[in-house]
């Protein structure tokens, strides 16, 4: 970089942090997609215009920023620099935070965090149970940051790294930096990626290309989203960075289209990077030439897969090709191409800023630094976790997740997406990193978590999982397009209650067929719901297929609800909530259910009054004799 250069960056970081004033109120409102379907705007409208109205314009800050985390808890409002959190605000509560807490300094307690357990109120975000065994060295900037303004980004010291990289190092040190660091990727494989850089670099070809890779297609992943969405300059610093590094010339953010607000703020992003002269010709005045492009997926999950995603730049339909040769050698257009997620770029700037050191002392020996998880199912606490690799699932589920719902107990929790394994309740205490996930017959994907409970049918957690991916398999594949249908057609019949025990058996070949000789990564890990659920609950299959039950009464087809005589009040709750009219009785009468005409919807079940409890649901052997009770009413 030249010294010009340099001291113009300088100078701007400088006017930056002159222009953030210590200790300035301000109302930030988290501005994550979740939030945005709790309304977060109009709250963040109501805030301006609140503050306007008491000419406060000049003395307290409103920013929307990026997601906080904890999605279950919106819409959040963090009232810094106190870092006071108040959770599912509305409207009407505008008025009240402006008056009392921004200008008079109170509490507004039933705002706060109440903990369900101790009852305790919480007043600071970084209290908040929910954080405190996170590590947030990524995620945490998403609530001081409002994406569509770089200078938040450069007052947390952004594009710090990327100018210290330019000055003073070469690219085969910023690659043995990285490597170093154990920095692995964070979107599937876990393949180290200063490894895939060093690879990238020596390969022959020009020009190389870099590829960031967004299309986040997992059920119930949103991590890299919520990045783009909250912090997008960390991503496109750490692309520059890795861009140098390799030798590339140009890059692509590859984003699906259904995350509007992702597209919108990392589009506006690459707009201002280029304005202050962090893309495009002579980088910071170092010579450097970097330019990067957005190019948007149709959505296609296969196309999340590198050669496939690559395919779709190109403008070619969404296939993989065999491996290898492997992209970094021959990727997009024939020419040398680094692919990285989301994750794993935004934490390059990090590991350039604090040292090779400092992140590889976070983690376990083989999984170095942290692992942002998306959270949902079956919890309590559902949102997004940012976590050292290496602590338990039961960390994350009881003391971040705050534990089953409705006191429920914890059955499985699925890891990595629908191409994932199911981890049984014994595992709990297992570290979660790259090889402990592999050997229990899971892998840490891109980070999805999908936690169960006590209702859930393991048999058909792995139909669902098995359907999913099946749908979206390209076709290209023998195994992988006939095969996970055949294993669909399998499961089918065990939870309707018509399989044999040869199908366990069958089931096990045809999964290690499909794994073996599939051409890609999707159709090689579809069978890690049917193989982790047949290791872990095998006998959930044996109850389906001996017994005809389900065990966990989800299985439509082992199932039947029934009225109780002795317990029915005749309420008519039950009657005139059944879709398909199967309940006669009159009022302060017993009803019957019409088995025949019944379709397990379960709303009957649901409607009944807690002092009643009339309606039960029967499952395996039991059901022959309600039916026969059902045919005397």
């Amino acid at each position: 970089m030249s010294k010009s250069g340099l001291k113009e960056f300088q100078r701007f970081r400088e006017e930056v942090l002159e222009s953030k004033e210590s200790g300035r109120p301000c109302i930030t409102i988290c501005g994550g997609t979740g939030c945005h379907a709790y309304g977060c705007m109009k709250i963040a409208r109501g805030f301006e215009e609140g503050i306007q109205e008491k000419n406060l314009q000049d003395k307290v800050d409103v920013r929307i920023t990026g997601c906080h985390g904890f999605c279950e808890r919106g819409p959040i409002v963090v009232v810094q620099p106190q870092g006071i959190f108040y959770q599912r605000v509305k409207e009407k509560n505008i008025r009240g935070i402006i008056e009392k807490t921004v200008l008079k300094k109170e509490i507004i307690e039933e705002l706060l965090y109440k903990d369900p357990e101790t009852e305790e109120v919480i007043v600071k975000e970084q209290d908040v149970p929910f954080y405190q065994k996170q590590k947030r060295i990524i995620f945490g900037s998403n609530g001081f940051i409002d994406p569509k303004e770089i200078r938040d980004y450069i007052a947390l010291d952004g594009y710090k790294a990327l100018a210290e990289v330019l000055t003073e190092m070469k690219p085969g040190e910023v690659i043995h930096e990285i490597k170093k660091s154990g920095l692995r990727g964070r979107g599937g494989g876990g393949f180290s990626a200063g490894h895939k850089w060093e690879i990238t670099r020596a390969a022959e070809g020009s020009p190389k290309y870099i590829i960031c890779n967004a299309d986040e297609g997992d059920p119930g992943a949103y991590m890299d989203r919520s990045l783009l969405e909250g912090n997008p300059h960390s991503v496109i610093e750490g692309m520059i960075i890795g861009a140098y590094a390799i030798g590339a010339r140009e890059g692509f953010i590859y984003v699906r289209l259904e995350y509007p607000l992702a597209v919108e703020n990392i589009t506006l992003a690459l707009e201002q990077a280029k304005e202050h002269g962090f893309l495009g010709s002579s980088i910071l005045g170092s010579g450097f030439d970097f330019d990067i492009h957005v190019f948007k997926g149709a959505g296609a999950f296969v196309s999340g897969e590198e050669t496939s995603l690559m395919a779709s730049i190109e403008g070619r339909r969404a296939f993989p090709r065999q491996r290898p040769p492997f992209p970094a050698e021959k990727g997009l257009w024939g020419k040398p191409t680094n692919i990285n997620n989301v994750e794993t770029w935004a934490n390059v700037p990090v590991i350039m800023d604090k040292g090779s050191d400092w992140y590889s002392s976070i983690g376990t020996e083989s999984s170095k630094g942290t692992k942002i998880f998306s959270l949902v199912g079956k919890i309590n606490n559902t949102g997004l976790v940012e976590v050292p690799m290496g602590i338990s699932l039961r960390e994350i589920i009881y003391d971040i997740g705050g534990g089953i719902k409705d006191g429920k107990k914890f059955k499985a929790v699925q890891t990595g997406g629908p191409s994932g394994g199911c981890i049984p309740h014994d595992m709990l205490d297992q570290p979660i990193d790259f090889d402990t996930l592999a050997k229990a017959g899971s892998i840490m994907g891109s980070g999805g978590m999908i936690v169960m409970d006590e209702e859930n049918c393991m048999v058909d957690v792995a139909r669902y999982f098995l359907s999913f991916t099946q749908e979206e398999s390209c076709g290209k594949c023998v195994p992988c397009r006939l095969g996970t249908r055949k294993m669909v057609d399998v499961l089918t019949r065990i939870t309707r209650g018509e399989g044999e025990m040869e199908d366990l058996k069958k089931l096990e070949q045809i999964s290690q067929d499909v794994h073996c000789a599939s051409l890609c990564g999707l159709g090689q890990t579809a069978p890690n719901p049917v193989l982790t659920t047949l290791r872990y609950f095998k006998d959930e299959y044996i109850a389906h297929i001996k017994d005809k039950a389900c065990p966990s009464l989800a299985c439509k087809e082992l199932i039947c609800y029934y009225i109780e005589p002795e317990k029915c009040i005749g309420c008519l709750l039950c009657k005139k909530n059944c879709p398909v009219d199967a309940i006669s009785g009159e009022r302060k009468e017993v009803h019957v259910i019409d088995q025949e005409t019944c379709i397990k919807c379960g709303v009957c079940f649901d409607v009944c009054p807690p002092r009643a409890e009339a309606v039960s649901k029967y499952t395996g052997r039991e059901k022959d004799e309600i039916l026969k009770r059902s045919g005397k009413e």
